[in-house]
Parts: C-alpha cells; structure tokens; sequence
C-alpha cells in the first residue's frame, strides 16, 4: 500500500517552504496528493481572552486587529503556495477523481479560520500521512502546535520535514526500535518506506530499550513483509540516547528514520528532556513518528 493522501498545514516561514519542498517529494515516489491546508486565527477566539476591564469598543478593535494580522498572514502563504507551485511539474487538482486522472503528483490549498491544533488533529485522521514544517520554537510555535495535534490526537503517522529541503527520502531508513506501542505503530505506518528502501537498520539500545519485544523480534516481523534488515545497536553520547540516535543515523547515512514519539509523557520530556524532544530539535532528516 502506498501514501495516496497528505495533509501538510502550512505556514509561511522558511520552515513551511521546506516542507513544501519536502511533501512534494513524498508525493513524486508515491504519486500522491498533497493537501496545502493554512489556519487563520479566528478573531471570535481573542474576546474570551480579552479579560475583564475592557470595554465593548476595545474588544472590537483587538477582534479587528487580528482579523487584519491573520489576513496578511493568510496572504503571504498563499503567494508562498503560489510561487512555489509556478515552473514546476505538478498539477492543482481539486477532488480525488481530477488527481487520479493525472500523471504525478498533484496540489491543492485551504485557508479556513479556526483553532489550528484542533481542526488540524481533525482533518488528518482522513489522510494518510500528515508533513509539518520543522518546529521552530523562537520563530514559528504553531507549527510545533500543529506537530503536537497530529501526534496526539489524529492516529495519523507524521512526518517531520527538515529545516532544509533534503535531496532524498527513503532509500536508507533507519528504524528506532524500542518494543513500545509507539515504536511498532511508527514501523507499521513505514512499511511502505521500508519495502521501498535500498537498506533498512534496526537501531536499538539498553538504554532506550522498554518492556516490549527486542530487536531480533522485530527483525523476524520485517522478513514476513520481505524486509531484509540488519540489527546494530548504538551507545547514548555523552549520556544522551537522542544524541546516539541521530550519531548512528548519520553513520548509516539515512535519509529517513522512523520512530516512536513520547513513550514517556510529554510532560516528563519538556521538563527532564528525552529522546523525542532531542531528535524534533536535532535531526536534519526527515523523521517519521507515531503516538
């Protein structure tokens, strides 16, 4: 089975342009649809958090100000969609009976005004997969909000984009194995990927390693799918298992890897640090991740 359907919520940063870059190239190995989907802020949602103290007017003119800031920034993406779509070989198409009829990749774009985290986890639990733009926390946080959504409320596979557009995807994935549920449900939603891929290594260690089938088990799942994968085991670097992660990718010379996101709290991540909080800021690939 292939990827037919993504959903990428775009933004208008240089994050969101490399993400473009990036679910194009998803879209051009599996012939798929990429659905360019941009989330206005709702001015009705600023006067509950206008506070007491304020008068009618004053309210009005904060909803009419943000009205103003989410159209310009609706305007900006879409000239973003627009220039990135203009001299390349991708058609615009509209329904899944127009995108099916052509040969190739095709695009399409949506600005609607809500609550991004919510409509985003909403709209890609019909998709195959979604792409998020790379989380930049000092320049671009609703893109991490976005990210976040679709991990934890969509039951959708996501994949990362990198801060730059990469030259491949897929044909040396690493899969991080580490018995949880996240780690089989992230391999699961690869298969694809995997049958697809010139090599394929299982990464595990003692260190990452949670009540759950080993890696020798997960190497016996693979060969009843006809995926060949060889088993190496990496060491954490200087105490970090996300740093000896991401060594061991860039020593397979990956240009994918797939994982497992949170098997620990969320909570317990942004305060003691950990491997998913490690490899969203760190990895220069992209990465696939389930929850």
């Amino acid at each position: 089975m292939a990827y037919r359907r993504l959903l990428l919520p775009l933004t208008g940063t240089a994050a969101g342009e490399a993400a473009l870059n990036t679910a194009l190239m998803v879209a051009r190995t599996w012939n798929a649809h990429v659905h360019c989907l941009h989330v206005r802020v709702d001015a009705r949602d600023v006067a509950p958090l206008a506070g007491e103290g304020l008068s009618g007017a004053m309210i009005e003119e904060m909803m009419a100000a943000t009205e103003r800031e989410s159209g310009e920034r609706a305007g900006r993406v879409r000239a973003l969609f627009e220039k990135f779509v203009q001299g390349r070989d991708v058609t615009i198409a509209l329904s899944a009976e127009s995108a099916l009829k052509t040969e190739g990749p095709t695009l399409s774009f949506e600005s609607i005004a809500g609550r991004e985290e919510d409509i985003v986890a909403q709209q890609s639990r019909l998709y195959d997969m979604a792409v998020v733009p790379h989380p930049e926390a000092d320049e671009d946080v609703s893109s991490s909000d976005a990210l976040h959504a679709v991990l934890f409320d969509s039951g959708r596979p996501v994949l990362i984009a990198p801060r730059e557009s990469p030259r491949t995807i897929g044909t040396r994935v690493c899969c991080a194995w580490n018995g949880t549920a996240e780690s089989a449900a992230a391999v699961a939603a690869a298969l694809p990927w995997l049958h697809h891929a010139e090599a394929v290594r299982i990464l595990y260690s003692d260190d990452y390693q949670r009540r759950g089938p080993g890696a020798e088990g997960l190497q016996a799942y693979l060969r009843w799918h006809e995926v060949q994968a060889e088993a190496v085991p990496f060491k954490p670097m200087t105490r970090e298992v996300g740093a000896g992660l991401l060594g061991a990718v860039r020593d397979f010379n990956a240009d994918l890897l797939c994982m497992g996101a949170y098997s620990h709290s969320r909570l317990r991540q942004l305060i003691l640090g950990g491997v998913t909080r490690h490899v969203l800021e760190n990895a220069d690939i992209p990465v696939l991740m389930c929850r």
